[in-house]
């Protein structure tokens, strides 16, 4: 009988890229994580409309970016960048920390 594997955490490395980007101690990564989790299903949940593929968090010590991968980016970003300006609100208010919000058109959603 074959292994089962995951096929994101096979591809991680090799054709993929890492979903969070970040380093931290032993004290704080359990945090981080949660946090991670908490930016990530905030924003499924309030944009789950917007057909968002992909999630990626980078971190500094007190910055966090959050690359947002969509097929439609006119949703997230709004009127006049409205809509962004709110959601980086929120999440700030969220995790604490000063966001940067980037959002990255997928060209071909069907690939």
């Amino acid at each position: 009988m074959g292994q089962k594997v995951r096929p994101t955490g096979f591809r991680v490395g090799v054709v993929e890229d890492w979903r969070s980007r970040w380093y931290a101690n032993k004290r704080e990564f359990g945090d981080l994580i949660i946090e991670d989790h908490k930016i990530r299903s905030y924003v499924k949940e309030k944009y789950n409309f917007a057909l968002i593929a992909r999630i990626e968090i980078e971190r500094t010590r007190d910055f966090v970016t959050v690359h947002l991968h969509t097929a439609r980016p006119g949703i997230i970003i709004g009127r006049k960048g409205q809509e962004v300006e709110r959601l980086e609100a929120d999440l700030e208010k969220l995790t604490g920390r000063r966001m940067e919000l980037k959002i990255v058109e997928i060209n071909d959603p069907q690939r």
